[in-house]
């Protein structure tokens, strides 16, 4: 079942948020191997892709890998930098090992937003630097980076903090305790590189349930799930988003994205800058949840009694909506609810008249 509501949020008492993309609030990327799109949509060997998947999802029919980036390793390079470095092979971090800042984690580091990676098939004991078990490091991209390893070194607290194994994951959903970015590696046979498609459709199937009923997912969270590069060129391969705050319901379009493109609209998410490499030159993946552009809180008056009057706009006539506040976005409590027989609606807030600062989302409900 698809879930709603479908959140929004606004900054009191001095702005409204008005970008293109909404307020994701957690992100998850799960990353597949070497499969064309064309492999994948439409074949019966992937039946959760594509019969539930899809169906709820939003997805890109032209997504590319970095233009002329093989094997796997600059692609995964990429999604965290805007460029391979000049790396054009699979060796490991003693070789590879880039002495550089200006990659997403690092920018998450400075601006205080948390972030891990879950990696399946390691002990979560020392940064894994080499391969083990079905473990590749060529796919997990943060070892590369001597501010995450302490230069390849497999005792460095900080990695072995933000790199962990992936059976954590579940618990952490559970517990609401992911962080606000998190880059997902299944091993060589579930992420379709060893064992083919079915297997890692399988896994997905899995796996997907347990983000999607997560509170972290639920309340403003967006997953992206796509493939580090193509077989015999650079694709199209897929990019299939999950959110309650994306169009959903079997959305697609036919705008040409790289992984440049989903590095930008994760930095745009969290609000770091500068964009990273080939992102200042990418399109972002907002038109994937670009309806929500106009279902919004649209503007916010703070009157002469200090309440606060909201106006919402982009209303379905006849569908419930639920104004929430919270001072911390994590605990909301209603504003109002309301039954427009038009596509506007204004409630008043009177508690702002004791707060200094307000978050607002606006929940259509089913």
């Amino acid at each position: 079942m698809r879930l709603l509501p479908f959140l929004f949020a606004v900054w009191l008492p001095m702005t409204v948020l008005a970008e293109s993309l909404p307020p994701v609030q957690t992100v998850f990327v799960i990353l597949m191997e070497n499969q064309n799109w064309s492999d994948i949509a439409g074949n019966p060997s992937a039946p959760y892709i594509n019969g539930t998947l899809l169906p709820m999802a939003a997805h890109c029919q032209q997504y590319y890998n970095a233009p002329y980036m093989h094997p796997s390793l600059p692609n995964y390079l990429w999604l965290e930098a805007g460029t391979n470095f000049g790396v054009l092979d699979d060796s490991p971090p003693d070789t590879n090992h880039q002495n550089a800042t200006n990659h997403l984690a690092a920018l998450l580091r400075s601006a205080g937003i948390s972030w891990r990676t879950y990696q399946e098939d390691i002990s979560g004991t020392y940064v894994p630097l080499a391969d083990t078990n079905n473990y590749a490091v060529r796919h997990n991209p943060f070892v590369y980076f001597d501010d995450i390893t302490g230069t390849n070194n497999p005792e460095f607290a900080y990695g072995i903090a933000h790199i962990r194994p992936y059976e954590e994951l579940a618990g952490d959903l559970t517990n609401n305790t992911v962080a606000r970015y998190n880059f997902i590696t299944p091993n060589t046979c579930d992420d379709m590189h060893d064992c083919g498609i079915q297997k890692g459709d399988s896994w997905l199937a899995a796996e997907v349930p347990k983000i999607l009923a997560s509170p972290a997912y639920k309340n403003g969270g967006a997953l992206f799930i796509t493939w580090d590069e193509a077989t015999g060129g650079d694709g199209p391969i897929g990019m299939i988003v999950l959110s309650p705050l994306a169009r959903g319901a079997g959305y697609s379009n036919n705008i040409t994205y790289t992984h440049s493109s989903t590095l930008r609209t994760i930095q745009e998410v969290f609000g770091v800058t500068p964009l990273l490499g080939d992102a200042a030159n990418a399109t972002d993946l907002s038109d994937l949840f670009s309806q929500y552009s106009q279902y919004r809180i649209s503007s916010s008056v703070r009157l002469n009694n200090g309440t606060v009057r909201l106006t919402a706009t982009g209303v379905i006539p006849g569908r419930t909506n639920l104004v929430q506040a919270s001072s911390d976005l994590v605990n909301w409590t209603p504003v109002s609810t309301n039954i427009s027989a038009t596509n506007t609606f204004t409630v008043t807030d009177a508690a702002t008249m004791n707060s200094a600062a307000r978050f607002y989302r606006l929940v259509q409900l089913p």
